[in-house]
């Protein structure tokens, strides 16, 4: 029996507001990216997922946003299974539940008009051992996960939206007073009265972290971390060790803490998904690929609290000592809305990342445009990196950026160069425009490893401010324009090899 066939006896059980779909057929449509790439990358294929098809309504599922179908999404997981996987499909209305956990070999599909709303309820989500920025972590459980799966994918034309107003703090210069004065009408509020916690459980532990660093050195107390359990915000979308992945189609929206979050993952597709947080979201990072290898990111909207694009590999000596780096990322004709960075390497990286490729894609009102950020103390490498084709405008802060003093660690003073230095080289850009910054560029090296080996091509910035250049070894700028409105273009200290054509 064809796909085709079994979806249409599913479709006369369903609602009538179920209509037809076809399930994505392994292909070569993103070949077009691989032209004129600047390094060898395998073709990443869709994963293949099994010609059997299941609605969740099949396992006792209920629309009605009331009702917790956490048992439903789980029973439906298992048979699918079972059955050696295939497509769960869920049809329009809103589907409010706890976790849900994918099986290897099937597909999550979203039909137009219908939303995932994860819990509020928080005590849905238990401790389990999880990653925390670059760092092996107790974390709550994501609302969609998955760990050690093979040929999973979520796709479709819904929304999955992870109810972070539950979980997160808010600060309160990023609030406007008839906000600040709603917000404030139910929560708790920090001691000074400038951040609003959800709870008062999650303001004590935010304003005593010590308990944190108790339980991580008593993993095994139950009471400790049940203590703390509230602080312990999850990613939205959290797929640990998982080959041939697909997202497709859906929105992604109001994540815990970082929305999308891949981890030593490989064959990763993200194609034509809008990612979504409040612009003052805590953490609310878009999409970080974390020591992930072979990734497309295709045609992708991303307009969130934090970083939008992101590109990290572990943390310090975790990071270097798993030395996974991130690799083979080809990111292309995606927007960025809101975000600190448009597109961001760091500042955990210390497990190295190279083989990138980002181009033909539009940042508007980002803080930053280009972001590259680390720290003594990180280590790990950066290098052969591409940018090609970006279009800037109303960018808040640096169009182009280096920052190794990230959150304000260290003076520009000579230190031995150790596994823990971090280093970014062999990086190109190129073909790229911006139009309204704060400033031109940023780049901050440290003396003992100065940012080297850049090249900046055919390409323009406009900016109420110039080029900043501090130890930087060996930078070309070709036929590059930079208008500044006050000072001059360029200003260096401790550059060596800088030429001008």
């Amino acid at each position: 029996m064809t796909l085709k066939s079994i979806l249409a006896a599913s479709l006369v059980a369903m609602a009538p507001a179920l209509t037809a779909w076809s399930a994505p057929q392994a292909s070569n449509e993103f070949a077009s990216m691989y032209e004129n790439l600047p390094f060898e990358m395998p073709v990443v294929e869709r994963p293949v997922i099994p010609d059997y098809t299941v609605s969740i309504k099949d396992f006792g599922g209920v629309n009605d946003g009331k009702t917790k179908n956490t048992e439903a999404f789980a029973k439906a997981m298992a048979h699918l299974a079972q059955k050696g996987g295939g497509h769960l499909v869920v049809p329009e209305g809103i589907w409010y539940t706890g976790p849900i956990v994918m099986e290897s070999n099937v597909d999550l599909h979203l039909m137009t008009g219908s939303l995932i709303l994860f819990s509020e309820d928080l005590s849905d989500y238990p401790v389990t051992p999880s990653f925390w920025e670059g760092n092996s972590a107790h974390r709550c459980q994501s609302p969609l996960s998955a760990n050690g799966k093979t040929n999973i994918s979520v796709t479709g034309n819904g929304t999955i939206n992870g109810n972070g107003n539950a979980w997160r703090p808010v600060k309160k210069m990023k609030m406007t007073s008839g906000q600040w004065s709603a917000l404030t009408a139910g929560g708790a509020l920090g001691s000074k009265g400038d951040v609003w916690y959800p709870n008062e459980s999650v303001k004590t532990v935010s304003e005593n972290l010590s308990m944190v660093k108790r339980a991580e050195q008593q993993p095994d107390n139950k009471a400790l971390w049940d203590s703390i359990h509230d602080f312990l915000r999850p990613v939205l979308v959290g797929f640990v060790s998982c080959k041939n992945v697909l997202l497709e189609g859906p929105c992604f929206e109001n994540s815990p803490a970082w929305n999308i979050h891949p981890m030593l993952c490989e064959n990763l597709i993200i194609n034509n998904i809008t990612v979504r947080n409040p612009w003052y979201a805590q953490n609310g990072d878009g999409l970080d690929a974390e020591s992930c290898k072979n990734v497309i990111v295709s045609n992708c909207k991303f307009d969130v609290g934090d970083d939008a694009i992101c590109i990290k590999s572990g943390k310090d000596k975790e990071g270097r000592d798993r030395g996974v780096p991130c690799e083979n990322v080809i990111i292309e004709g995606c927007t960025v809305y809101h975000g600190h960075g448009g597109f961001v390497i760091g500042s955990e990286m210390s497990g190295g990342a190279r083989n990138i490729s980002i181009r033909n894609s539009v940042f508007i009102g980002t803080d930053c445009g280009l972001r590259f950020k680390s720290a003594r103390g990180r280590g790990g490498v950066v290098e052969k990196i591409w940018v090609d084709g970006i279009k800037m405008v109303n960018i808040d802060g640096d169009a182009f950026t280096f920052d190794l003093y990230y959150g304000g660690k260290g003076e520009a003073t000579m230190m031995p160069v150790t596994e823990e230095t971090p280093s970014f080289r062999d990086i190109t850009v190129t073909n790229t425009i911006c139009r309204g910054a704060k400033r031109a560029m940023f780049f901050n090296g440290i003396p003992e490893m100065p940012v080297m080996n850049l090249y900046v091509g055919n390409s323009t910035f406009d900016a109420d401010k110039g080029a900043i250049l501090n130890y930087v070894d060996t930078i070309t700028l070709d036929n590059v324009t930079i208008n500044a409105v006050d000072g001059d273009p360029i200003e260096t200290n401790h550059v060596n090899g800088l030429v001008i054509k």
